[in-house]
């Protein structure tokens, strides 16, 4: 409606809104128009609710779009260049983009590149590794707005914010226990190889981000290689462990391919002494044999963990804050979550749906959509390919592509009212059929 509005007195305002979602995914990002208005709205009205925007004039909105436009593309710059997150699938929390858009704007830009930058960083990374605006998203998100109305103080009350709701905003080694792509903590694991000093296993050099441009992507690799851990009886969600992901060069990738650990490892190690560290690889060789894998993965993730509270501190600028009382010593890591895809072949094949849907002059969906509890933002499950809105927005029922997914998954999609499809051809009658037509 508040769309509608606009558009009858700017008639050019949904393809001046288009050509910005054009230009973000033509440098790698999807954006949704929702996301764009939603910004729109926090830059002129330091809210988040739609319903603000009938008290703006046209030519106020005109300028909400163009510094919005400026804003989005301040934070894509920064977080790609001091985060090394310049990809869409590793660009977590899109509903922290309206604060932090309001943010620089109020700012006039200039930002404090050391500790005001560090800091907005650290709330961001933060807003993604625990979900701040999953579930509620309109409520927290009018909140958190409030905290950055005054000039000084603002990241202070937004990470206070944090540290109430969480109690500990230390990463612990059970905070990895978790699968798939879809998984909360993996922007996380693919930032530390970026920013990082980890070193390409096939030729020794540094993977940093100013190694790396824009379409120069990492690929995922997994250490123990998929073929061997399923001949040997290990589940796919033990497969895809998030800890038993790394990222190398794609020629690197293709070079290790099926490759047993217990002796490429050694190989890389002996050719480059260290780079198998700088993946935070345990270096006890009885961990690379396929019967200690479940140890390796242990040891890992304490070594994942040591890296990311050692970079977060560095965002923040000084010693993590202090562990309120009220938070538990020993996190007891929930169960990993059931749904999301783990391997480059079935995301190809979800964008390839979602191509055909653009063809097609329909909606396409997110990867790897995480389904949470509406009331508390505590996860639920990850869908492959997913429409909440569904492919008539707003019109029509949610929608979800679950490409060999498991009963948990498909209970979860029924139980929050999707409809949804496990095969892609019955998924493209449903699209033509009873939507496009």
């Amino acid at each position: 409606m508040a769309l509608a509005k606009i558009c009858a007195e700017w008639p050019q305002a949904r393809e001046e809104l288009k050509k910005r979602l054009g230009h973000w995914s033509e440098a790698g990002f999807d954006f949704k128009l929702e996301l764009l208005l939603r910004c729109v709205t926090a830059v002129l009205t330091g809210q988040a609710l739609f319903e603000k925007l009938a008290d703006i004039d046209t030519p106020s909105f005109e300028r909400g779009l163009q510094q919005a436009e400026k804003a989005i593309d301040f934070l894509l710059d920064l977080i790609g260049s001091r985060l090394g997150l310049d990809f869409d699938r590793v660009l977590g929390s899109r509903y922290s983009f309206p604060l932090m858009a309001r943010y620089v704007v109020a700012r006039s830009f200039k930002l404090d590149p050391t500790k005001e930058t560090g800091q907005l960083l650290f709330w961001y990374v933060h807003s993604f590794l625990w979900g701040r605006y999953a579930g509620s998203t309109e409520t927290i998100l009018n909140r958190d707005l409030t905290l950055i109305q005054q000039p000084d103080g603002s990241l202070d009350q937004l990470i206070g914010g944090l540290r109430i709701s969480r109690g500990d905003l230390r990463v612990h080694a059970a905070d990895f226990i978790a699968w798939s792509q879809g998984a909360r903590f993996y922007p996380l694991l693919y930032m530390l190889t970026r920013v990082c000093d980890t070193r390409d296993w096939g030729t020794g050099l540094p993977l940093k981000a100013h190694t790396l441009n824009k379409m120069a992507r990492l690929e995922l690799h997994h250490i123990f290689p998929k073929a061997l851990l399923y001949k040997h009886g290990y589940e796919r969600a033990d497969v895809n462990a998030l800890a038993n992901f790394t990222f190398q060069t794609k020629q690197t990738n293709l070079a290790l391919s099926d490759r047993d650990p217990a002796e490429y490892l050694h190989a890389v190690e002996s050719r480059f002494p260290g780079a198998l560290a700088s993946h935070w690889v345990p270096t006890d060789e009885s961990l690379w044999r396929i019967e200690r894998y479940r140890d390796f993965l242990e040891g890992r993730r304490e070594r994942l963990a040591d890296a990311a509270n050692a970079f977060l501190e560095q965002l923040y600028g000084a010693p993590l804050p202090a562990v309120l009382p009220t938070a538990a010593e020993t996190p007891v890591a929930p169960p990993p979550l059931p749904g999301g895809f783990a391997d480059a072949e079935e995301e190809t094949l979800l964008r390839q749906v979602n191509e055909w849907l653009e063809a097609h002059d329909l909606p396409a969906g997110e990867l790897a959509y995480e389904l949470c509890d509406a009331e508390t933002g505590a996860p639920i499950a990850i869908f492959d390919l997913a429409w909440p809105s569904g492919l008539q927005e707003g019109l029509s029922q949610p929608v979800a592509l679950l490409i060999d997914e498991d009963d948990k998954v498909h209970e979860a999609a029924n139980q929050a009212g999707f409809l949804f499809f496990t095969d892609v051809e019955a998924f493209r009658r449903y699209a033509s059929e009873r939507i496009a037509a």
